[in-house]
């Protein structure tokens, strides 16, 4: 029997060799049925782009829309009775004075508070005559402060050293007492009158300004006149500077020259807070009309 040829074991096939280190993962392919239909693609639709915001303008940046019939300055001429306001504050503090220390005195069988000291009744008399004096004759520029100064100067310095006793006994003797009830009476009149006159009749009359132009308007008739502002001169006066300035509180008066064909001077006295009202005329009178826009409607 012949002898068979040797068998050899086949050889096996190598692994191939894994990687070292963290593991490598290999993306597997995805595949898609046969049978399952592929979506046709969408279309692109393209969104326009929002409107840039405008940005917000600042406070100072907003034009304005005001109208000019909406700006306008009114500006009222006092009477010299204005000007009598310490009289009747005087008598209200006279009486409070003669209620607080008085002396009740038996006059016809009535029993009538007086004070002792007769300088309340010097001291009243004396307001009472600088004010109707003031109010009646204009003393112009520094000889008005002079004068008042110097008399209330010696008023007051005769009243504290008490040599009104002296000056009244060369005078003949004059005392001047007066009691409660005439201060109150007295007083409570000149209020009446004052404030019925600063209140209500000065307002009847009175001076519309507006971009452009000014308007003399009387509020019993509807009489006006207007004056065109272009070329108007605007002049402040405080000549007297007792009245104006300690009586009237920073009042003055105004003087208005007009220009054109026919040319006028207009007055306006006691005017009060004159120097703000200057200030606001002249920032309407150099706004022209046309420069007002008319508010748009939202």
């Amino acid at each position: 029997m012949a002898n068979a040829p040797p068998q050899y074991p086949q050889p096996q096939p190598v692994p191939p060799a894994q990687p070292v280190g963290p593991t490598a993962v290999t993306p597997q392919p995805v595949y898609t049925p046969a049978s399952q239909p592929v979506a046709a693609p969408q279309p692109v639709v393209y969104q326009p782009a929002p409107a840039a915001q405008p940005r917000p303008e600042r406070e100072e940046e907003k034009p304005r829309h005001d109208h000019p019939e909406g700006q306008e300055l009114l500006i009222y001429s006092h009477s010299n009775f204005f000007y009598w306001w310490p009289v009747w504050l005087t008598g209200y503090i006279m009486a409070a004075v003669t209620y607080a220390g008085g002396t009740y005195v038996n006059i016809g069988g009535s029993e009538v508070l007086f004070h002792h000291s007769k300088n309340l009744g010097v001291l009243f008399t004396l307001l009472f005559f600088l004010v109707v004096l003031i109010t009646n004759v204009t003393l112009r520029g520094l000889s008005s402060a002079m004068l008042i100064l110097g008399m209330a100067f010696g008023v007051l310095l005769l009243a504290y050293f008490g040599w009104w006793d002296v000056v009244l006994n060369t005078m003949g003797r004059v005392y001047i007492f007066m009691n409660m009830g005439f201060y109150m009476f007295f007083a409570s009149l000149v209020f009446f009158v004052w404030l019925t006159s600063v209140f209500i009749y000065d307002r009847l009359h009175y001076w519309k300004i507006r971009p452009g132009q000014i308007t003399h308007e009387t509020v019993i008739g509807g009489a006006e006149k207007s004056y065109d502002t272009r070329g108007m001169v605007f002049e402040k006066h405080r000549y007297d500077l007792f009245r104006h300035w300690v009586l009237g509180l920073g009042s003055g008066d105004i003087q208005i020259s007009t220009t054109g064909a026919k040319r006028e001077t207009l007055h306006i006295p006691n005017v009060l807070f004159v120097n703000t009202k200057i200030d606001e005329v002249q920032r309407m009178i150099s706004t022209r009309p046309d420069q007002f826009m008319p508010p748009q409607n939202p």
